[in-house]
């Protein structure tokens, strides 16, 4: 194996922001071939991206799935996620990253970034955004430039800055087709999503399906019949589907031990660990590993 690193790096907006910009909740720029900055992949952010390519072409592998990048198409992305991107040298497109405060600045709404369909998705899946009309591209580049012009002021205004972005991911989500379109808004939508989110958080510490509705404050029944009704799955078969895709990437992208990646993921018992990776893919962890080695 090559490029194999102890563990999948976790980003911050730091990493991916000039030194003078250093400390802010959000980064809006160009994205090309000329934009450089020290992280390798794959790796995992702790902040949402918005990343619009107009053109160019290449590969963006998100968690397990692969796209193809056929420009122009927005990519967006959730915190947590493992990616890599495979771009060729004449990529041209804009990018806007923010946390999570920056855009929930003032409390009204805290699941407003849950109502859109593209971020912590219920089925897991995350498509580009293809636009297909050229008044589109135009309107949606116009709101990047104008936010790329805004940010570049000496006093610039973080109020418009926030609408662009809000105006971005709004026009958007009008166009975004996915499986999720007619219950964006509904209660047990939003529990679904919040229950992705935590999982995202919080899969290292093994949590069971009882701690989690006991995070969302309702019973493990309730939380339980939601996910199957909206996802097709039970609470206890999206938290393994999550143990058992980071257990992959742990495999495949770093050189820790089966042992150690069990404590990684708060297995107390490796004969258990062993198996359950067995049950659900029909191969020990070292058979899976040596398969791509």
């Amino acid at each position: 194996m090559t490029n194999i690193k102890q563990n999948i790096p976790t980003y911050g907006l730091t990493s991916f922001s000039h030194s003078e910009l250093a400390g802010r909740q959000f980064q809006v720029e160009v994205f090309d071939a000329n934009r450089h900055f020290k992280v390798s992949y794959p790796h995992r952010h702790d902040f949402f991206e918005v990343l619009y390519l107009k053109k160019g072409s290449g590969m963006h592998i998100i968690d397990s799935a692969e796209y193809k990048i056929e420009p122009p198409c927005i990519f967006f992305m959730s915190p947590g996620q493992a990616h890599k991107l495979e771009l060729s040298s004449d990529v041209d497109g804009y990018i806007y990253i923010f946390a999570e405060d920056y855009y929930l600045y003032d409390k009204s709404n805290q699941n407003r970034l849950l109502e859109f369909p593209f971020f912590f998705t219920i089925n897991q899946d995350n498509p580009p955004l293809k636009l297909a009309q050229a008044s589109d591209c135009v309107f949606v580049e116009q709101l990047f430039v104008k936010a790329i012009e805004e940010d570049a002021k000496q006093n610039s205004n973080i109020e418009l800055l926030r609408s662009l972005l809000d105006s971005i991911l709004n026009y958007a989500s009008t166009l975004y087709k996915s499986d999720e379109q007619g219950l964006t808004k509904g209660k047990g939508h939003l529990l679904v999503k919040r229950f992705f989110q935590l999982v995202e958080e919080n899969y290292k510490k093994n949590l069971s399906v009882n701690e989690y509705a006991d995070m969302l404050a309702v019973t493990p029944n309730h939380l339980t019949q939601t996910i199957r009704q909206l996802s097709g799955r039970t609470s206890n078969e999206v938290i393994q589907r999550k143990q058992i895709l980071e257990i992959k990437r742990l495999l495949i992208h770093t050189n820790l031990s089966v042992t150690q990646i069990a404590e990684e993921l708060n297995f107390s018992d490796q004969s258990y660990f062993t198996r359950f990776f067995k049950k659900s893919t029909g191969k020990t962890p070292g058979k899976f590993r040596n398969e791509y080695s």
